[in-house]
């Protein structure tokens, strides 16, 4: 859960590295959390013809700078530029790419995005 806290606590930080514990325990409460807005959307009755509803759409768009600022720390711990996110724009491929990227381990070392956080934490 900490992990999860620490994205929000660095909002739009876009600079620095987060490890994968950081990456993947933010997609996957993120994906519980999408999962119960959109029940509550639903049960509610708010939810339109495709299925979302406003409280889905609010929490999306909240959670989507701290999201984008932790895939590019992710990225700067694997050694590259945050500019790789527009890959995505590739169908299908960019979505693999950015997928391998994010399951990278972390360049060891410092890099030019800053110290490895598995280095800081051991400290």
């Amino acid at each position: 859960m900490n992990w999860y806290l620490d994205a929000w606590k660095n909002y739009v930080t876009f600079t620095g590295r987060s490890r994968r514990k950081a990456y993947w325990t933010f997609v996957l409460f993120n994906f519980l959390a999408i999962i119960l807005v959109n029940v509550v959307d639903n049960v509610l009755g708010l939810a339109g013809q495709d299925g979302y509803g406003p409280l889905t759409a609010i929490y999306g768009l909240a959670v989507f700078l701290p999201g984008l600022a932790l895939a590019i720390r992710r990225l700067h711990d694997t050694g590259r530029s945050g500019w790789w996110m527009l890959i995505s724009f590739l169908p299908l491929i960019g979505v693999i790419v950015l997928i391998v990227f994010f399951v990278t381990d972390s360049q060891p070392g410092s890099n030019p995005y800053g110290p490895n956080p598995k280095d800081t934490l051991a400290a």
